[in-house]
C-alpha cells in the first residue's frame, strides 16, 4: 500500500536514514548518505582507509575488462594495500602481497583483505559511530523533520486522500 507519491503507507513503514543506518552496518554502505557521515566520523578516529578500501573494493568487483582491471587493481594496491601507500588499511597477509598479483587481476581479488576490513568496521569502529555526536546528530535533525508542521500537514493529506 502506497501513499500516492510511491511510499510505504505508515502501516508498512520502511526504515529509512538512521534508523536503517542504526540495524547494520551493511544498510549503512548501502545508503550514500550513511557512508557520507561514517566517513566524516572514521575521518575523525584517523581510519577513513578502512570505509575507503571497502568501497574501492566493491567498485573494483563491477569493473569491466581486462586492462581496466589491471589499473583499477593497481590503484588499490598503490592506494592501500603497498608498504608506501598513501591510505594504507591494517590486514593480515600484507606482507606477503606483492604486485605480482596486479599482472592477473579477477573481481574477488580483494575480498579476503575486503572481509578482513569489513569485520574491523562493523566490531569496531561501527559501534562507536552509533553512539557519536555525529550520528546522533543527525538522527535528530531527522526527527525533528519527520515532526516538522510540514510533514505532519502532508502526511494528514495524504491519510484523507487514501482513508476516504
Amino acid at each position: 500500500i502506497n501513499d500516492g507519491e510511491g511510499h510505504p503507507s505508515s502501516s508498512h513503514q520502511v526504515l529509512k536514514g538512521t534508523s536503517r543506518w542504526a540495524t547494520s552496518l551493511e544498510n549503512l554502505l548501502e545508503d550514500p548518505e550513511g557512508v557520507k557521515r561514517f566517513r566524516e566520523f572514521l575521518k575523525k578516529e584517523f581510519s577513513e582507509e578502512n570505509v575507503l578500501f571497502w568501497l574501492a573494493c566493491e567498485e573494483f568487483k563491477k569493473t569491466q575488462g581486462k586492462k581496466q582491471m589491471q589499473e583499477k587493481a593497481k590503484e588499490i594496491y598503490m592506494t592501500f594495500l603497498s608498504s608506501k601507500a598513501s591510505s594504507q588499511v591494517n590486514v593480515e597477509g600484507q606482507s606477503r602481497l606483492s604486485e605480482t598479483i596486479l599482472e592477473t587481476p579477477h573481481p574477488l581479488m580483494f575480498q579476503k583483505l575486503q572481509d578482513q576490513i569489513f569485520n574491523l568496521m562493523k566490531y569496531d569502529s561501527y559501534s562507536r559511530f552509533l553512539k557519536s555526536d555525529i550520528f546522533l546528530n543527525h538522527k535528530k535533525s531527522e526527527e525533528q523533520e519527520e515532526n516538522s508542521p510540514e510533514a505532519q500537514t502532508a502526511a494528514k493529506r495524504a491519510s484523507r486522500i487514501y482513508n476516504t
